[in-house]
């Protein structure tokens, strides 16, 4: 069995017995916009073929968006894609991003812990939040202890969605957030950046 498998966030929350929640918990922290990436990235919108498979949004919209936050946080942590995932049978398989917290012994080493996750969905958003908790759910387990708020963002390039999860609860942040305005989808990341920051080990 693997992450694909699970279609829906419902299937995922009953198999689990995790507690579902919807509310506004990103408080959304300023992050300013390039004006040269934000050139780049309307060339792409305009001229590319940005939406034709998931790999496709991945590679122009959202690892470009993801890597713009990052470079605030790079002595932190370090952002796999497409890296293999094992928790045991049932949870394991190959997320498309996952933001770890750097290694002392470089850059090389998928170390512990593991803080956000990424799915691209190209329209189907529950199937894309039942693939991205079961693999937030082998994150936790993987992380110890279950205390720890672990992250999971699901994107279809153009929409993002945030969720996260503390022990057996999951909670969706209820407002979604558009690549059209920038400046808050920034704002949204870079939230989550800094809450992970605070969960670093000494």
């Amino acid at each position: 069995m693997s992450f694909s498998t699970y279609k829906s966030l419902s299937a995922v929350v009953k198999e689990f017995q995790i507690l579902y929640t919807e509310a506004d918990f990103i408080v959304e922290s300023a992050c300013s916009v390039n004006e040269n990436f934000r050139a780049e990235l309307e060339l792409v919108l305009r001229k590319g073929m940005v939406r034709n498979s998931e790999a496709a949004i991945c590679e122009n919209l959202i690892y470009p968006i993801l890597k713009e936050i990052w470079k605030g946080y790079v002595n932190e942590f370090i952002v796999w894609s497409h890296q293999l995932l094992y928790y045991d049978e049932k949870l394991a398989g190959v997320p498309d991003y996952i933001i770890a917290k750097r290694s002392p012994l470089g850059k090389i080493v998928f170390d512990q812990p593991y803080f956000i996750i990424v799915e691209a969905k190209k329209d189907n958003f529950d199937e894309g939040w039942g693939q991205c908790l079961a693999e937030l759910v082998a994150v936790q387990k993987l992380n110890q202890p279950l205390e720890q708020v672990v992250y999971g963002v699901v994107s279809n390039g153009d929409n993002w969605e945030f969720g996260q999860l503390q022990g057996a609860e999951f909670t969706k942040n209820i407002k979604t957030y558009s690549i059209q305005l920038l400046e808050q989808l920034f704002a949204a990341l870079n939230f989550i950046f800094i809450q992970c920051k605070k969960q670093l080990p000494n």
